[in-house]
């Protein structure tokens, strides 16, 4: 009840704030009380459901009567969900963009604007926390094609290129992190490269030493199966973390964040064999 009244009272001081506004000349002056009032905003909901979170923002944005403060409300909240570094919570700016930005009721700064945004929903919408993972079909380095990921199976989708830097780096500590797994896994490496020979160096060079992991390395050089746009896969690393019945529980994962996964998933898995 505290954190409704709350938001009812931020909501209430929209009024002032927009006020404030449009006597100020100073672009940043003009809009630092609504920053500050969203800076709360995003506070105050940090523990909700994306559904309480969309619904609040959609709130605030109706309430903006100036078409200048909507627009810059708009943006703000798109663009704080779409950098969030809160797993799950880019589904909030997918929802901003389709309710406000595609339809035209906002619109963006710039046609670059338009388009950044529109890039952002199509490459994630596909693969949002709790949805299905799409399925691929990759070719093996023998030429031979699979469909990943397979049902009735836990499996990290991990995309790198052999040229990026950080990928190098999640590479070194994966193996470290891997070799605790003590369930079932399949661990897809797909290379996003066209180079076979560096595919082929990594392939030698990455191994994981756990029976309880499948290491499959898969690419696919002329993009058929569209991977790129259903992972979201616009650089690396991506990985992601479904579950058995193709459930995306891990997105935009670091190395940090499957280990905890994992430490989370053995713990389960003895619980339910007590």
């Amino acid at each position: 009840m505290k954190k409704i009244l709350t938001l009812l009272l931020l909501l209430a001081s929209i009024p002032a704030l927009v006020a404030t506004a449009q006597t100020e000349t100073d672009a940043a002056d003009r809009y630092a009380g609504i920053d500050s009032l969203l800076t709360q905003f995003y506070t105050a909901l940090e523990h909700e459901e994306v559904a309480v979170k969309s619904a609040e923002f959609d709130r605030l944005i109706e309430s903006c009567s100036d078409c200048l403060m909507r627009q810059h409300v708009t943006l703000n909240v798109f663009d704080h969900y779409r950098f969030s570094r809160l797993m799950g919570e880019e589904a909030v700016a997918i929802h901003i963009y389709d309710n406000w930005l595609a339809n035209g009721k906002v619109k963006t700064r710039s046609e670059f604007e338009d388009m950044e945004a529109e890039i952002f929903a199509k490459f994630n919408r596909s693969t949002l926390l709790g949805m299905q993972a799409p399925k691929v079909e990759l070719y093996k380095p023998n030429g031979r094609t699979a469909v990943v990921p397979e049902d009735g199976k836990i499996t990290v989708m991990f995309f790198y290129d052999t040229s990026c830097s950080k990928c190098r780096l999640e590479v070194q500590v994966l193996p470290m992190v891997l070799a605790e797994v003590d369930f079932p896994l399949d661990f897809v490496a797909v290379y996003t490269g066209t180079d076979k020979r560096d595919w082929k160096a990594f392939r030698r060079n990455f191994k994981i030493k756990n029976k309880n992991v499948t290491m499959r390395h898969l690419w696919d050089p002329e993009i058929d199966s569209g991977y790129q746009l259903y992972y979201g896969v616009t650089g690396t690393p991506k990985m992601y973390l479904v579950w058995k019945d193709g459930e995306i529980i891990g997105r935009r994962l670091e190395v940090s964040n499957l280990q905890e996964m994992i430490k989370l998933i053995s713990i389960a898995n003895g619980e339910e064999t007590k």
